[in-house]
């Protein structure tokens, strides 16, 4: 995953001149959209070729051609896998490679097009648009991936449309399409809507078509992977996708600032991701395959509070952030708060892996630790990121923890209790305090400590009373780390979500 900084967009001098008649820094939302083109970009999926791959027919101190011997499949395979350059340039080797490069599936990237390190700016536009013009007219089909991300299309609107009617016809398996706007109004043609041969599709930084007036027989026969960042749509456009997609397995929806309600009602769905969205509600309504839903923290000072219902998702295992801050949990049809009573109604037991976000000087926060831990009996992972905040309500003791009960998950489940960004407070270490005098089958506990700590003394002496005290369950160890990657790169990564050979998506130590 690329994690570079996208540098600030150039700023359309109306645009600048509204902006600054409104009082707005231009400095200061220039840097806002280009922590949003970043965050954008890094969650994309990266293309299937490199620049850094190269072809050699000949092997050092070789005569021989054996590269050219092989089968026209694996000739294509090869070429396929090539920066689009070094693929076209494969037709001048022999008289055998000519027909390779216009029979082999395309990798189409937007960045191999220009020299390598070059940024592609509003100048730059209709030379990279004129040169992508001219390989989709010169390639027959199919193409195996467009990555297309860096143009400022809004100038070229119909150029776009007749690239997307092309890939339609010449058949196109994964695409990767950015637009590069100040503003959300450019248009995504509709064209796209006819891609069935699609497998991978992810959309970023466009205004989704309306999708009243589109044929009811438009579907998506074949795709798996689906991905918005930052498109602006209608609850009715993203339901319309998700009922025409049967196999749909991943769906990623990313830096949306348009409030919209996401009602789950499918048979594919393994994996939802929803990263810093303002949702109203996210329901679970019937998603029997559904294995993840995976949720992080939305901008910060929006003031949104999200409901996360969960109904029918008997195989649902990987759940979190819920933060207690910005979500209300409801399972089945009760509203979790501080003091619910739980029932087999109010349970998901399939649960295995949580992760949740809590202040530990709030009083509320912290009494909806354990209604919210009683939803979920067989927990054996859990994560807690202690959340900071200015306006503590007290230091909650040992005490407050005893009164709030048995934990059924805490006392005969946990396995692994993984607490982040530890900062040293009395309510964080009176928590810890309580959750190892009663875990009877935790095997280790691992306290990722904040970046405020200034060495691993002061650290030492903040959890000096935890490493005396005696455990619950005499086999468990407690590690006191860092955090392998603090911005929480890993829960933004799109293959990392998608990656079910990972078992915990939430760790971000050691060499998790």
């Amino acid at each position: 995953m690329d994690t570079r900084r996208v540098p600030p967009v150039p700023m359309e001098p109306a645009v600048a001149a509204m902006l600054r008649l409104q009082g707005h820094d231009l400095d200061a939302v220039a840097g806002l959209i280009a922590d949003v083109l970043t965050h954008v970009h890094c969650a994309l999926p990266g293309p299937p070729t490199s620049v850094g791959a190269r072809l050699f027919a000949l092997l050092p101190h070789d005569a021989v051609n054996h590269v050219s011997s092989l089968p026209d499949v694996l000739l294509g395979n090869i070429v396929s896998r090539l920066p689009i350059k070094d693929a076209a340039r494969t037709v001048v080797l022999s008289r055998r490679w000519s027909g390779v490069w216009r029979s082999a599936p395309l990798v189409l990237v937007y960045s191999h097009i220009l020299p390598a390190g070059t940024a592609i700016g509003r100048a730059d536009t209709r030379s990279v648009t004129s040169a992508v013009s001219c390989v989709l007219d010169a390639h027959p089909g199919p193409f195996r991936c467009g990555h297309l991300t860096s143009s400022y299309m809004e100038e070229f609107h119909g150029l776009l449309t007749r690239w997307l009617q092309t890939l339609t016809i010449k058949g196109i398996h994964e695409l990767v399409l950015v637009n590069r706007p100040w503003l959300l109004d450019v248009v995504l043609p509709a064209t796209f809507l006819s891609m069935t041969t699609l497998t991978r599709l992810y959309l970023g930084l466009w205004k989704f078509p309306s999708t009243a007036g589109v044929p009811r027989a438009t579907y998506f026969p074949n795709l798996r992977e689906l991905g918005f960042s930052t498109v602006r749509m209608e609850s009715r456009d993203l339901d319309f996708i998700l009922d025409r997609s049967p196999v749909l397995e991943t769906l990623c929806v990313g830096w949306n600032m348009f409030k919209l309600p996401l009602r789950l009602v499918s048979q594919s769905p393994r994996c939802v991701k929803i990263i810093r969205c303002s949702f109203e509600e996210i329901s679970v309504v019937d998603a029997p395959r559904l294995e993840r839903l995976i949720y992080s923290a939305c901008f910060p000072g929006d003031g949104v509070c999200t409901k996360v219902k969960i109904g029918h998702a008997p195989k649902l295992d990987l759940l979190g952030y819920l933060d207690a801050r910005r979500h209300v949990l409801e399972v089945g049809k009760t509203v979790i708060k501080g003091r619910t009573r739980v029932s087999l109604s109010t349970m998901v037991p399939s649960v295995t892996i949580l992760a949740l976000e809590v202040r530990f000087g709030v009083r509320n926060d912290a009494k909806m630790i354990s209604s919210v831990l009683r939803c979920f009996p067989d927990v054996e992972t859990l994560h807690i990121k202690s959340g900071d905040t200015d306006q503590s309500t007290g230091k909650h003791n040992l005490k407050f923890w005893h009164e709030s009960g048995t934990i059924e998950c805490i006392r005969s489940s946990i396995k692994l209790v993984v607490l982040h960004d530890f900062r040293g407070d009395r309510s964080e270490l009176a928590f810890l305090r309580y959750f190892f005098e009663s875990a009877l089958v935790l095997k280790e506990a691992v306290i990722l400590v904040a970046a405020s700590f200034t060495s691993m003394e002061e650290v030492d002496s903040k959890v000096a009373s935890l490493r005396t005290m005696k455990l619950a369950s005499e086999a468990s160890s407690v590690l006191v780390t860092s955090c392998s990657n603090p911005e929480g790169g890993f829960i933004r990564s799109i293959k990392r979500g998608s990656d079910f050979s990972l078992r915990d998506l939430f760790a971000n130590y050691g060499s998790q």
